[in-house]
């Protein structure tokens, strides 16, 4: 097996090879929250480049409650054309495109100015950070069922207009992964204590979303393998909740790991030289693994194919990569052709982990609105310069959010 050996899914449907764009929050939406010509322009590129299955950024289930201004929101049919057009330019190479859905909870900017809800009142701690983020107030049986809906009707509206496969993002500490670890979830109701019930929601959310949509439309799910917190969500209880989701006829299960308050998704400095470092998810996902009766995918700091290929042979089922392809959109296809290409952004050497996530991410979005211009990317960027060109770019798209929220209460 090579990383171009076509999987076939539970269900089914095949992705014709092994390497797959790993959601990115792109933060490019138009001025109505749906796909803008620049999104839809750089997925077309992706498309071009040879990925076989692609994972778009977060998709918000409700405009309420956005990971970030500027975020993708589907919730109704008003734009579907915009969304038809997003997933035909997906689609438009022979791969799949699957909408990660999501809802923060707690992880929603304090600058959106919006209500935000979690499973408990557990305030964000990220130091002198914390002041980013409102402390949430906890759910009521209203809004964890309201919330349930949402997650259905979203992935029904991305089946209608051409998505392959929904992503469930119960991952990086947003509200499906805040129900997961005791960390933010102290309830003493059937949604926290156990396990069982900590999990309830995500498989609540699961089982409704594979009922709702047809057979051949992929149902995958993404989940921390763990939560790199004291007392958090552990790697036992990751494969005791895969175990649980095995009899839901979920398509594929994608292992990564971390959260705002604790950024590992983001990885630690690489220098490149052994496995561990680059497939920085890989040992907890052979792991976990053990328990899954659906595909597995692994993503996090991959970006070479002797990597790539030996995740494969460890026994995972796809690769996925995010900041690889951001730099190089045709690495799959310099793969093929092989080319020895091995992307990889300017190194952060700052000390504060949680300034040196955001810059990271900062670098990622500044190759990715080159991407979406037409333009070659830039791994050399400063990461100052590109912090302070994201900075920039949220305020101008917080005080658009506002003022959208603002004309659809009117």
């Amino acid at each position: 097996m090579t990383v171009f050996t076509a999987l076939t899914l539970p269900n089914g449907a095949v992705i014709p090879n092994r390497l797959a764009k790993a959601a990115m929050e792109e933060n490019m939406a138009d001025k109505d929250h749906a796909p803008s010509e620049a999104l839809i322009r750089l997925y077309r590129t992706w498309a071009e480049g040879g990925a076989g299955l692609m994972i778009t950024g977060n998709v918000m289930i409700d405009h309420r409650a956005m990971t970030g201004p500027g975020g993708v929101v589907l919730e109704s049919e008003r734009f579907g054309e915009r969304f038809r057009t997003w997933a035909q330019a997906a689609r438009s190479h022979g791969g799949q495109v699957w909408m990660q859905i999501n809802h923060p909870g707690r992880q929603m900017p304090a600058a959106l100015k919006q209500d935000t809800i979690a499973p408990s009142e557990v305030a964000m701690d990220l130091g002198n950070f914390s002041k980013q983020f409102v402390p949430p107030r906890a759910m009521t049986e209203a809004d964890i069922a309201e919330v349930k809906a949402r997650f259905v009707r979203t992935a029904v509206l991305a089946e209608r207009f051409g998505f392959t496969g929904v992503q469930i993002h119960a991952a990086h500490g947003y509200l499906l992964s805040q129900f997961l670890s005791p960390i933010t979830n102290k309830r003493t109701d059937q949604w926290g204590g156990a396990l069982e019930n900590r999990a309830r929601l995500l498989l609540d959310v699961v089982r409704e979303v594979r009922a709702a949509v047809g057979a051949r439309f992929a149902v995958a799910v993404k989940i921390n393998s763990a939560d790199f917190q004291r007392g958090g969500f552990s790697t036992d209880d990751a494969k005791r909740v895969i175990a649980l989701l095995n009899s839901l006829g979920v398509d594929l299960i994608e292992l990564s790991g971390g959260s705002y308050e604790a950024p590992a998704m983001h990885g630690q400095a690489r220098d490149g030289r052994t496995l561990a470092r680059e497939a920085y998810f890989l040992e907890f996902a052979k792991d976990i693994s053990s328990v899954a009766q659906m595909p597995v995918m692994v993503t996090g700091g991959v970006r070479r194919l002797p990597v790539a290929e030996q995740v494969l042979d460890s026994g995972i089922d796809m690769v996925g990569m995010g900041t690889a392809l951001a730099i190089d959109p045709n690495l799959p296809k310099a793969w093929r052709a092989g080319i020895a290409s091995a992307p990889v952004l300017r190194p952060i050497t700052w000390k504060n982990k949680v300034l040196a996530s955001i810059g990271y991410m900062a670098m990622v979005k500044h190759q990715l609105r080159r991407l979406s211009l037409g333009k070659l990317s830039n791994p050399n960027v400063a990461p100052a310069l590109a912090l302070l060109e994201q900075q920039l770019d949220t305020q101008v798209r917080n005080w658009r959010y506002r003022r959208w929220v603002r004309s659809l209460a009117g």
